[in-house]
């Protein structure tokens, strides 16, 4: 992020000696993007950051893919993955990778444990809360997160996310995970890093970490890491047992470190003629957007038709996950809440039958859905494959019998 925060206690000049009460020093470490050369934080320490005392395999759950052959377009019920012992899966072991690429994975889990400490070594990510409420944890201080929250978390900031006690209905995460750094869009911000006044959101916008996360200095203690590794994917798992707890933060200061966004302070571009989707842009990453649909006025122009144009986006795959209202260009589909729909690159796609004519007059709309636009084809992970409804490629040819 482009601002800066500071939270606890730091010393008056960065890299000079921080000590304890009783005189220790304490540990400093930076935590810095792209070669020192880009967003960085400090953070200070009462335990060497460094220390580790064993590591082991991580078994990742399933990373492969398939790819999305022959080329349809696709209606995966996601909610059709919710375990029913839902109450003893935790955010980390219990994601199932949707779909992904070299550049980006989606993967999806209903959960209502406390995970483990978690580090993501390989990209940032951003994770949507579908339902439910809990506390994501981190090194740099705790975020409370509900429904409608995005959650933006650097890569390698060690963290764990904790569902809210006695839940009647899970904690439902949408984890899109970046191989590189997800920000708001350049076009967002000015040359320095503010938020421009076109912008649909803004620093006012943002939760971010205003206290330290409790310390917990009892040991040895594990924490799971995704890194770049030898299995599918290109993706392996370690864990870490560290003497001490890495929550032992005492201050820290920069421009580094989670924040969290809700899709309700999206303030939603309009116009007489419909809109294209880049209006719709939240967030970016490498060969990758994230955009989001909320409920909004349409379009006013008195010939306007309010849902979508038929749309080849040649260079891309689309992912839209459908998380509240009623999205009327996709009525007669099967399509609802906790659907995703995959268009790929190749296949034009656009409103079911009828709902061109429908929405005609129309006045405003009362939907919402994060899509997730590719520049590279997506394959299909093992939940894609197990939640795929097997028929919305002919949904445009049986909506019109």
């Amino acid at each position: 992020m482009a601002h800066y925060l500071r939270v606890g206690e730091v010393p008056p000049k960065r890299h000079t000696q921080h000590r304890a009460p009783d005189g220790s020093l304490y540990f400093e470490e930076l935590m810095g993007e792209e070669g020192f050369s880009s967003d960085s934080s400090l953070l200070y320490h009462c335990h060497l950051p460094s220390s580790v005392v064993e590591a082991r395999v991580w078994e990742l759950p399933d990373q492969s893919t398939v790819p999305n052959h022959p080329l349809a377009p696709r209606h995966l019920r996601l909610h059709k993955l919710t375990a029913a012992d839902w109450a003893g899966v935790d955010a980390v072991h219990g994601r199932r990778l949707v779909m992904g690429n070299a550049d980006v994975r989606i993967s999806y889990v209903a959960c209502g444990a406390h995970s483990p400490l978690y580090r993501n070594a390989v990209g940032d990510e951003c994770v949507y809360v579908e339902s439910g409420t809990g506390v994501v944890e981190t090194v740099f201080g705790a975020l409370e997160v509900g429904a409608g929250d995005y959650v933006v978390i650097p890569r390698a900031t060690t963290h764990r996310w904790v569902p809210s006690a006695g839940a009647e209905e899970p904690l439902r995460l949408y984890c899109i995970e970046a191989n590189g750094h997800i920000t708001p869009p350049k076009r967002y911000l000015s040359r320095f890093g503010q938020f421009l006044e076109h912008a649909p959101y803004c620093e006012r916008d943002l939760r971010t970490p205003s206290t330290l996360t409790a310390s917990e200095d009892d040991g040895p203690v594990e924490v799971f890491i995704k890194h770049r590794g030898p299995g599918a994917g290109g993706l392996a798992g370690t864990v870490h047992v560290l003497p001490a707890h890495p929550f032992d933060v005492v201050g820290w200061d920069g421009c580094l470190y989670p924040y969290a966004f809700n899709i309700a302070d999206f303030e939603p571009i309009t116009g007489r003629v419909h809109q294209p989707p880049p209006v719709h842009q939240v967030f970016e990453g490498p060969n990758f957007v994230i955009c989001n649909f909320v409920p909004r006025k349409v379009d006013y122009h008195p010939l306007a038709i309010p849902v979508p144009y038929y749309h080849s986006n040649v260079d891309s795959d689309e992912v839209m996950f459908y998380v509240g209202g009623d999205y009327e260009a996709r009525k007669g589909s099967g399509i609802g809440v906790g659907s995703i729909s995959l268009h790929p690159g190749g296949h034009p796609h656009g409103p079911q039958p009828g709902a061109y004519e429908r929405s005609i007059g129309v006045e405003a709309v009362d939907e919402t859905a994060v899509m997730v636009d590719t520049f590279r084809p997506l394959e299909l992970g093992e939940a894609g494959r197990a939640s795929d409804d097997g028929v919305y490629l002919t949904s445009w040819v049986r909506g019109v019998q």
